[in-house]
């Protein structure tokens, strides 16, 4: 048995066609949604992904601007950036893209960024109103795991789901996510020893740990449907995720590709964000009801 291929690029392509049609919207009452993208690395993988969001943005209409303050970036010299951002009425959506330099305190800088404004839902608040079932925009990339899995009907509602992944990025943020669907969520991390102990028996598994390779086809069964979330740049300049696809094609029901699953969902979601964030500010309204439930309602419809 080969595992099913949970392309992203169709979803994708449904919150391309809802982002350009929002656009145009907003552009018969003068308003051009804008996100702003900070970076401070030379990393190529980020560079590669903040290049897909800025040719995505294109394409949709929607502005962005690369906010690129090199790897040696200091602490003080990115706050007084989001500061600014933040303030400024041109600019409604940012992200803080990581890593960072060596020494620059990420806690510290995303609480810099405006609620209204947080469309990856980085800034503590929005997690912590994640947490609790009050409005805010989901991270991107947990979302995208979500929506994924609702493309391909995928159940999760009393199903083992495991994650793979402890950061707030996503782990943290999709345990939320998941449970909000009633799914059983065991959340995996380094101190948690093997990871077939888990996974072997879970209906889905999601991989999120930056690690080429880390799942092979002997951590699952023949009924898990696998999400990969990792986005590893190899030397000869190859993108590739934290799953071996080769071994779990094998054994797995189903399996997200690298490039073209996660990440292309991802980038849509962003711009998705920002444009409801333009609509929002631009009439004053609050920020997105009911977190992740009432922004996929929006989307569907």
């Amino acid at each position: 048995m080969s595992a099913a291929e949970l392309s992203g690029k169709p979803l994708a392509g449904l919150f391309q066609q809802k982002v350009q049609d929002q656009v145009r919207s907003l552009e018969l009452d003068g308003v051009r949604p804008v996100v702003a993208v900070v970076m401070a690395t030379a990393g190529e993988s980020t560079r590669w992904y903040v290049r897909s969001i800025e040719r995505a943005a294109e394409r949709a209409g929607v502005g962005c601007r690369i906010v690129d303050l090199g790897h040696d970036a200091t602490e003080p010299v990115l706050a007084s950036v989001l500061r600014d951002l933040s303030a400024e009425p041109s600019v409604n959506g940012i992200i803080l893209q990581t890593p960072l330099p060596a020494g620059v305190r990420t806690d510290n800088l995303v609480g810099l960024i405006a609620p209204e404004k947080d469309v990856d839902g980085a800034n503590p608040l929005s997690l912590g109103r994640l947490a609790v079932g009050q409005p805010a925009f989901a991270p991107a990339t947990a979302r995208s795991v979500v929506e994924i899995l609702d493309h391909y009907q995928v159940p999760v509602a009393g199903k083992g789901v495991v994650v793979v992944g402890r950061s707030a990025v996503v782990g943290k943020p999709l345990s939320l996510l998941l449970l909000a669907r009633d799914a059983a969520v065991t959340v995996c991390h380094s101190r948690s020893g093997p990871l077939e102990r888990y996974t072997k028996d879970a209906d889905v598994v999601v991989v999120a740990a930056g690690r080429a390779g880390l799942l092979t086809g002997r951590h699952v069964s023949s009924r898990t449907v696998v999400v990969d979330v990792g986005t590893n740049v190899l030397a000869d300049g190859s993108l590739v995720g934290d799953v071996d696809k080769a071994s779990v094609t094998g054994t797995a029901a189903g399996l997200t590709p690298v490039p073209g699953g996660v990440g292309s969902v991802t980038t849509a979601l962003l711009l998705l964000h920002t444009v409801e964030a333009a609509r929002r500010q631009s009439s004053s309204l609050p920020l997105p009801d009911g977190a992740l439930e009432a922004q996929v309602l929006e989307a569907a419809g």
